[in-house]
């Protein structure tokens, strides 16, 4: 058969400990010996499809068109269905388990242009058990895409309309300020928000954070070298976002964020006091301020 896509982009919680990623790699490359796998990352937290799908969603408009396979499979064996589904008319097909974890990069691409259940056995390895459905079930479809294969062979036809949806979080409007959350801390510490730069648009340079108890003091950047020491900065990521990041630190260590924590963004008040050096950042506790009594030592010391 002639070759319909030429590669699979494979992404999974699978890690590199295991045999798990090599096997998958045997599997394709055994029926379909010229077709070429591009590891995404096998370094999703064990059955965070959230996780998975935001980073397919971060990559989507990079990936090469062909085949992307994505195994984050915490139902594996139960009732959750197998699917593919077809992206810009054939352009790319992604594979998964139908649980939410495709969805935002099938929205990436335009939306589902067809999708199918994955129930041919003919296009299946036997399965000793029902546990590993990235060999048995994900990688020989995949292969079979690639070897020419039509995709309403390797499945039977569902309506894409009936797929589980992904569930991104949204920022919204609550009192003074808008409530966004941390989608993904990244490697160095930097921690990306669900926060477009259009919805601060007009707020100026410096932004009050409020999380975990404390407010900082957020300082809009152009790039991490821009970030000085003891600045929380505000950068437009790779991805379009803001992100809080540090001077060559990890955002995430220090301040204790991680996905889904909240993250409250309020627009500076010009007469608020900025502390020394303007940009820095300044813990402000939320409790209200009240005056220590004087001690007999402190008198004296006043005295003298």
């Amino acid at each position: 058969m002639a070759l319909r896509y030429q590669t699979v982009t494979f992404l999974s919680d699978y890690g590199l400990v295991d045999e798990f990623v090599g096997v998958v790699h045997s599997v394709i490359r055994t029926i379909a010996p010229e077709a070429h796998v591009i590891d995404l990352t096998h370094q999703i937290a064990p059955f965070d499809t959230r996780a998975a799908g935001l980073a397919l969603a971060r990559s989507a408009q990079y990936l090469c068109p062909g085949v992307v396979m994505a195994v984050v499979d915490p139902g594996v064996g139960g009732t959750r269905r197998s699917i593919a589904v077809e992206v810009g008319d054939g352009q790319s097909v992604l594979i998964g388990p139908d649980n939410g974890l495709l969805a935002p990069a099938v929205a990436m691409c335009g939306g589902a242009t067809a999708a199918v259940l994955l129930d041919k056995p003919d296009y299946q390895l036997p399965a000793p058990g029902a546990t590993f459905a990235g060999r048995d079930v994900f990688a020989p479809a995949a292969a079979h895409l690639c070897n020419g294969v039509p995709l309403g062979e390797v499945g039977t036809e569902i309506d894409p309309a009936g797929l589980l949806p992904g569930i991104l979080p949204l920022t919204r409007e609550e009192d003074d300020a808008l409530v966004a959350e941390v989608l993904w801390v990244d490697s160095f510490g930097n921690a990306q928000l669900n926060v477009d730069p259009d919805e601060v648009e007009g707020w100026g340079d410096r932004i009050a954070l409020r999380f975990g108890g404390t407010t900082r003091t957020g300082v809009i950047v152009d790039h991490y070298s821009a970030v000085t020491p003891g600045m929380v900065g505000l950068v437009v990521d790779s991805y379009g976002l803001l992100s809080i990041a540090l001077d060559q630190a990890s955002a995430a260590a220090d301040y204790g964020l991680r996905p889904s924590t909240e993250v409250h963004l309020v627009r500076f008040d010009d007469e608020q006091e900025m502390g020394s050096g303007g940009g820095l950042s300044t813990a402000v506790s939320l409790t209200s301020k009240r005056t220590a009594p004087a001690t007999e030592e402190s008198e004296k010391s006043e005295a003298s």
